[in-house]
């Protein structure tokens, strides 16, 4: 199974594919575009978290592919929290092609790459670029429908369970320190 994963991810990036690597961002991204062998295209853009920055950037990488005929488009982004997501979703309705990298994976490789681990977007948007090309990424699944709703009640079911525990040790702590009787009873 595994095995099956790592050859449909390698073998999706191809001397037709256009590989985009996206630093995201709360208010703005930066995209950078490069092939497979790593030879970039166009300048670095920053585009807006909304959907005229995802169109512009839509049209960005588009305007890239005929010019020097690319067939196909894998735009790969680091995860940061729940920022990524409106991009994927507007890619997903597109038929885009997406990948995610795993954010230390893209702070290790910068690391090797320029011995610098402070963050600046545009060269974090190529490390990104550079670790799809090597097939060093995932694709996200991203649930609709329902399976969405159910996702998100999960998650918050999480969050209020811990939140319970956190509370329910803190007033143990409490009683345990000022009322040592209390819970002999």
């Amino acid at each position: 199974m595994i095995i099956h994963l790592v050859i449909r991810i390698i073998t999706q990036i191809t001397s037709a594919t256009l590989i985009v690597g996206v630093d995201i961002a709360k208010f703005k991204h930066v995209a950078r575009a490069q092939d497979f062998r790593g030879v970039e295209y166009g300048k670095p853009i920053a585009f807006e978290n909304s959907l005229k920055g995802f169109e512009f950037f839509v049209s960005w990488f588009r305007k890239i592919m005929s010019e020097h005929g690319y067939k196909d488009v894998l735009v790969g982004k680091e995860p940061t929290g729940h920022y990524w997501l409106n991009l994927v979703h507007y890619l997903k309705e597109h038929h885009i092609s997406c990948g995610v990298a795993n954010p230390l994976h893209v702070k290790k490789s910068k690391e090797l790459d320029d011995n610098s681990p402070t963050k600046n977007d545009v060269e974090d948007a190529k490390v990104i670029a550079q670790l799809v090309k090597d097939g060093r990424y995932a694709i996200p699944n991203i649930p609709l429908g329902i399976y969405a709703e159910l996702r998100e009640a999960m998650k918050i079911r999480d969050h209020l369970s811990t939140d319970l525990s956190v509370v329910q040790g803190r007033v143990h702590n409490w009683l345990d320190r000022y009322f040592t009787e209390f819970l002999g009873m």
